[in-house]
């Protein structure tokens, strides 16, 4: 009796969490169909079937957090074959459970590496909590007190992200980062993405940041935005700062290789592609599609693809090759009035560049007084793969650039 095991849908993601069932039980499935919606930490993606059946049972159930590789379903044959006996539900299996057979369901995004059916663990009954086993080993090996932590997963079950203030301290001491409520605040349990968010926003933390800002007479590329949007593109598809910045970028990481670049732990990693993401700020917290090879591509084409991953990305309907493989990334604040900051870098990239509004200014121009749009620009170097010098002569080149942007038409 085949089961439908949760998929590794990215290179990042543990467990997922069943957002949809599309089919129900005792449903008549086809090779193909979607069983259900699955919710990662990158995006929600549609899981289709192997196998041709009878969805004879739905394991977890709308809202559960399951580890890769445990069983989520089970289709058997068109008779309605009744399965046998499965461990409970309540508590998912480790996420370090060894994979033991093939699965029957998919992505319709082909996952990194698709994950086999995983051991299923029975749970030990706590009357006191719910929680899943790998949160309960975690708690014995560091002594810590589950009744006194508060779940944020389905029905209150307390998952890993709930234990990040507890595990960091000695064994006794007190949780300087768990908040206990108090009357009237509201608790809002965080979602894949925002967790997903968090631990990369940690990850990053460890990173040795240095910044450089640079201020560009943005009236030359306010006004060929201006030219190619009367003249080039439809009012549906316009051309935006953003899409110029990118075309930029790439062509300035091309002539400089060394800021196209990753942390690769012994060694920097010298990419040879270059594929620039851009930040897209969502309800629930923020996500990276990236647009490849820019270097090589034309506006007109970045403009394009750059309008259609923004607008799945919104929806959630990225899949996991459209979110990865980044090697440097443009954040832009501009469009929310924001004229300087700086951005957190993208591990493993090496840099990352943040955007401000173009604003008039007066400025010095031929020993004349004149008002300018004014934009800055931050970049965020990772000082083991970038020094102050490189960081900087790749900021210069990106405005002169942008100052004579005829050059992004080449």
């Amino acid at each position: 009796m085949p089961d439908v095991f949760m998929p590794r849908l990215s290179d990042t993601m543990t467990e997922g969490v069943i957002s949809t069932w599309v089919k129900h039980e005792g449903d008549t499935v086809s090779r193909g169909d979607v069983l259900a919606e699955i919710e990662t930490d990158k995006a929600v993606m549609e899981l289709e079937s192997y196998e041709s059946g009878v969805l004879t049972r739905i394991i977890a159930p709308e809202g559960a957090t399951v580890p890769i590789g445990q069983s989520i379903a089970v289709i058997g044959e068109e008779s309605g074959t009744t399965p046998g006996p499965l461990a409970p539900t309540a508590e998912p299996a480790a996420a370090a459970a060894e994979p033991a057979a093939q699965p029957v369901a998919q992505p319709v995004a082909q996952p990194v590496a698709q994950p086999a059916a995983a051991a299923v663990v029975p749970a030990v009954p706590d009357a006191r909590v719910r929680a899943t086993p790998l949160v309960r080993r975690l708690a014995r090996e560091h002594g810590i007190d589950l009744a006194t932590v508060t779940g944020t997963g389905p029905n209150g079950r307390i998952v890993r992200a709930d234990l990040e203030g507890f595990l960091d301290r000695p064994p006794g001491a007190p949780a300087t980062s768990v908040v206990t409520p108090a009357a009237g605040d509201e608790e809002v349990p965080l979602n894949a993405i925002r967790r997903i968010t968090a631990e990369r926003l940690t990850q990053s933390a460890a990173v040795p940041h240095f910044h450089l800002t640079a201020t560009v007479d943005a009236a030359p590329l306010l006004e060929l935005r201006r030219q190619l949007n009367e003249q080039v593109f439809a009012s549906d598809a316009r051309c935006s700062l953003t899409d110029l910045l990118v075309r930029a970028v790439g062509l300035n990481l091309a002539s400089h290789r060394e800021v196209n670049a990753s942390w690769g732990g012994d060694r920097v990693l010298r990419h040879g592609h270059v594929n620039v993401g851009i930040a897209v700020a969502l309800d629930d917290g923020l996500i990276v599609p990236v647009l490849r090879d820019v270097d090589q591509k034309p506006v007109a084409t970045i403009v394009a693809e750059a309008r259609e991953l923004t607008s799945r990305a919104r929806a959630g309907r990225l899949t996991p090759e459209e979110f990865a493989g980044g090697t440097f990334t443009i954040s832009n604040l501009g469009t929310f009035g924001i004229e300087h900051f700086t951005a957190v870098i993208n591990p493993p990239e090496a840099a990352i560049l943040a955007v401000g509004a173009a604003r008039d200014e007066a400025v010095v121009l031929d020993g004349t007084v004149v008002v300018r749009p004014i934009m800055r620009l931050t970049m965020t170097s990772d000082h083991r793969v970038l020094d102050g010098a490189v960081s900087a002569t790749f900021l210069q080149d990106l405005v002169g650039v942008l100052q004579q942007p005829l050059r992004l038409l080449a």
